[in-house]
């Protein structure tokens, strides 16, 4: 037996909808053929033949497309009144509050569902302003944000915001310093940009004029949370301009970042995290690597530093001194 289609009473399906048409030219089809599409009696779409019940035959499609549009003005009808119902007990309640219908307050925090509609919110933000605007931007894996779209629309945004007298800072990882694509990125932009590195920055942050903060609220990024409370806002730029002081300038001139004893800063990185007894995969997300990378740094620093084990290594690293603070 073919599994059953799971969906809402008032959807058709496409195999229901394919059924239907067949229905519909050969005037029945068997019972047993709409066992994977039982929205076709759930809708009224087919009846049993009254001759012969291994059969159905189907229902006028205009005789069904008035029944539904029925069933679908009461359901708004009954939608309305309780609406009228909800705004007869609040109304007095917002007397109380200090504010009627009409008054109502901005959205502090407002959840943003889909990439177009986070696109679209963030470029009415940034077409608002000619100020600054403060990114933070991970090492991006997601195939829905390496999309030429993505990055085309991005460009073209942060240009306006340019040509209008703003000011672009943006924050990235270490590993990302020599990523063709993101400096051909700089290059393209004409205007007041700048770009640093950190080995780790916090999830993606947008801030826009210092007034409007937008955060990804759940891991592919695909709900977002447009923050306009001044507090948080702050909250937000200030986490930013404290890490833009310790991270290392990376566009318009760009500063290397010095080797130690042997031992390259991204080494350092790791040597830091392992020193924690950190995995290796925990290791490669928080510095935006693949884990292949990460066991080669490793391994080079294990040459480096002489070591045999892994429990050597984090051992050799803490007497090393490779992670003492300059000075």
């Amino acid at each position: 037996m073919t599994e059953a289609h799971t969906h809402g009473v008032e959807e058709l399906c496409a195999e229901g909808l394919s059924l239907y048409a067949r229905a519909l030219r050969e005037e029945r089809v068997p019972a047993g053929d709409a066992e994977s599409a039982r929205c076709l009696l759930d809708l009224g779409l087919v009846h049993p033949d009254v001759e012969d019940p291994r059969w159905l035959r189907p229902v006028a499609p205009g005789s069904v497309l008035h029944r539904l549009l029925r069933r679908s003005a009461e359901r708004i009808a009954d939608e309305r009144r309780r609406e009228d119902r909800l705004e007869t007990v609040f109304e007095p309640l917002m007397r109380i509050a200090g504010h009627g219908p009409g008054t109502e307050r901005v959205p502090t925090v407002e959840v943003l569902s889909g990439l177009d509609r986070i696109g679209s919110a963030i470029t009415h933000a940034m077409a608002a302003t000619s100020g600054e605007v403060l990114t933070i931007q991970p090492h991006i894996t997601h195939t829905t944000y390496t999309a030429l779209s993505f990055h085309a629309e991005a460009l073209e945004r942060d240009q306006a915001l340019l040509d209008r007298g703003g000011r672009l800072r943006t924050l990235y990882q270490h590993t990302l310093r020599h990523a063709p694509s993101v400096l051909a990125r700089y290059e393209r932009l004409h205007g007041d940009v700048a770009a640093r590195t950190l080995d780790e920055i916090p999830d993606r942050l947008i801030v826009v004029d210092r007034t409007v903060a937008f955060l990804p609220a759940n891991e592919d990024r695909t709900l977002a949370l447009e923050v306009r409370h001044p507090s948080l806002v702050a909250f937000c730029a200030t986490v930013f301009d404290r890490l833009w002081h310790l991270a290392t300038p990376m566009y318009p001139e760009t500063v290397q970042r010095p080797s130690l004893n042997g031992v390259s800063p991204r080494q350092r990185a790791i040597a830091s995290l392992l020193v924690e007894g950190h995995t290796d995969a925990v290791l490669a997300d928080r510095l935006g690597m693949n884990i292949r990378t990460v066991r080669v740094h490793i391994a080079k620093l294990a040459a480096t530093l002489g070591s045999e084990s892994r429990a050597q290594l984090g051992y050799l690293i803490a007497r090393s001194g490779i992670l003492d603070p300059p000075g």
